[in-house]
């Protein structure tokens, strides 16, 4: 259902949530998240050209989000680079439709605009705190997820 695109931004801006406030080189994200780094590089224009992130260049510099975890949406971030399409007339043209869609195209609206809902209202911060056994995109060192309040494990490499 999601692009590729989409699947790296998101990887890469989980990780960018995670590091917040501290910036990341595009190799540092690109390693984390085991996107390419060229693609990554081309996501990532996408991304700051949207106001999602923000890069400096020199010693100390990077990419960093604009906004913080807590505030900025899974649908933002999707928008940035490849927007949820909405169907709002009959695809196939047809002139008794128009915007009255048949069963089909209703139904697959309804699901795009169950997704745009969901996104929209879990932020980064929703996903970096979440109750689960796996940690996003890596295994966690133990000392993050200890002071998380996350299992007490040594992760398996």
């Amino acid at each position: 259902m999601f692009s590729q695109t989409v699947e790296y931004a998101l990887r890469a801006i989980v990780h960018l949530a995670d590091q917040a406030p501290n910036p990341c080189t595009t190799e540092q994200i690109a390693k984390a998240t085991k996107v390419p780094q060229a693609y990554l590089s081309k996501v990532l224009q996408s991304l700051r050209q949207s106001s999602v992130v923000h890069s400096q260049r020199g010693i100390g510099g990077g990419i960093s989000l604009v906004k913080r975890p807590d505030e900025l949406s899974l649908l933002e971030v999707v928008n940035a680079v490849d927007p949820i399409c909405r169907i709002t007339t009959c695809p196939l043209g047809l002139k008794g439709h128009g915007a009255n869609l048949c069963p089909l195209h209703r139904k697959l609206d309804d699901a795009m605009k169950e997704t745009e809902t969901a996104f929209g209202d879990t932020t980064l911060a929703d996903i970096l705190n979440s109750s689960t056994s796996s940690y996003p995109l890596c295994n966690e060192p133990v000392e993050r997820l200890t002071q998380l309040g996350g299992p007490s494990i040594v992760p398996s490499n």
